[in-house]
């Protein structure tokens, strides 16, 4: 297959990302706001056409023993013209650390995927989490929680559970360029057990702007007969961070 046209929204965005990197260049101390963009597209042409997007963005706020934490994600992608995967995730996340190594959470998290068994999902959990490694190459948290979930199916079906959620974050700095991360999220209640683990290497190329490679899986226990209980979604995304 001849590939014509490769990756050329990142070329945009890593042009504009390098701009902005300029600008901030000299800039204050950090502040309580941190955050991250991510964009990147893929399309091939030949005997068979095909183009995904993934999209990602992150933004914290962090005062005294509170953490809150936004994040978005976005996944599309295309072949011979057919839509193939499309998935959207909003989520909010509130912390508060009751200790160095412990903290409390809450959490409410938002699903859309058009070609799972699950029309959308909304589950809020509150729990507790614990950091078990703190160093200045390993981070290694997880956490607990019970909460609600309210789910949709594809045949408008509606399911309503009581959930317990466990998850776990796993970060290891390769070099001062490089990091390696895991993300593992586990939703179970008397309906359906819902999985969903994140690998990602991450690799600066100037400053703030990084290229990252990333593999998701979503795992749903119990779907409508004829549809995959597992979807995988790999990126190659450039990411900003300020």
């Amino acid at each position: 297959m001849k590939i014509t046209r490769l990756m050329g929204t990142l070329a945009v965005s890593c042009t504009m990302a390098t701009s902005v990197v300029a600008q901030e260049a000299g800039a204050a101390e950090e502040g309580p706001w941190a955050g991250s963009a991510a964009l990147g597209y893929l399309a091939t042409s030949g005997n068979t056409d095909s183009a995904s997007l993934n999209a990602q963005f992150e933004v914290s706020y962090t005062q005294d023993k509170w953490t809150h934490l936004l994040d978005a994600t976005a996944i599309k992608s295309e072949e011979g013209g057919q839509s193939t995967a499309e998935a959207y995730k909003l989520g909010w996340k509130s912390e508060y650390s009751i200790s160095e190594f412990n903290y409390l959470f809450g959490r409410v998290v938002w699903r859309k995927d058009l070609f799972s068994g699950y029309d959308q999902q909304v589950s809020e959990t509150l729990g507790y989490g614990r950091r078990l490694i703190e160093t200045e190459k390993h981070h290694l948290s997880a956490e607990a929680g019970l909460g609600a979930r309210q789910s949709t199916l594809r045949d408008g079906t509606k399911e309503n559970d009581t959930i317990l959620r466990a998850g776990a974050l796993y970060r290891w700095q390769l070099s001062d360029t490089s990091q390696f991360v895991q993300e593992l999220a586990i939703e179970s209640g008397s309906s359906n057990t819902y999985l969903e683990s994140i690998t990602a290497l991450r690799t600066r190329l100037l400053n703030d702007l990084a290229l990252v490679a990333s593999y998701t899986v979503k795992n749903n226990s119990d779907v409508p007969v004829g549809t995959e209980k597992t979807d995988t979604f790999s990126a190659l995304s450039i990411e900003y961070a300020f």
